[in-house]
């Protein structure tokens, strides 16, 4: 059985990043963007990462232009609009589409398991979540309007994290 480890996926800055370097830790993946109403989620993504980092959590962000063209500037102003905007220091990696003929493996892969409590299938919309466990297993997945602070959210993170 494949897990977030198996994976790479190029930074935000250019380069190839093998996910097994978050191998023992717990992890939000995230698609985000800039120009959604739900963007504004990027502060609690940011507080998340605060909040548990030292206890070994990472938000990671994989911006994404599939719905609505919601994330249309290149990488470089996308990391810089996060950074200015919500100071968002968890990691970013470059934009990748969710879905379709294009998707991403990392997402074929996501979007087939079903993970509690939206199960199975398409991303619907920006900041759709997957919670990982340390072992790279997926443990649950939420709806893009699911908040950050969502006490179920936070609840699947902290068993993430053990």
């Amino acid at each position: 059985m494949p897990s977030l480890h198996d994976f790479q996926a190029r930074a935000i800055g250019g380069e190839e990043r093998s996910l097994r370097e978050f191998a023992g830790k717990a992890a939000l993946v995230v698609n985000v963007a800039s120009k959604c109403g739900l963007t504004p989620q990027y502060a609690g993504l940011q507080k998340l990462y605060e909040t548990y980092r030292a206890r070994g959590f990472e938000v990671l962000g994989f911006p994404c232009n599939q719905f609505a063209g919601q994330e249309p500037g290149s990488d470089a102003e996308v990391q810089q609009f996060c950074e200015r905007s919500f100071g968002v220091g968890f990691p970013l990696f470059s934009k990748i589409d969710v879905n379709g003929p294009q998707q991403h493996p990392l997402y074929a892969w996501l979007t087939s398991l079903d993970a509690q409590p939206e199960g199975a299938g398409d991303v619907k919309w920006n900041f759709g979540k997957f919670v990982v466990g340390r072992d790279g297993a997926v443990v649950a997945r939420f709806a893009p309007p699911t908040a950050p602070d969502d006490p179920a959210l936070v609840a699947a993170i902290e068993k993430a994290l053990g």
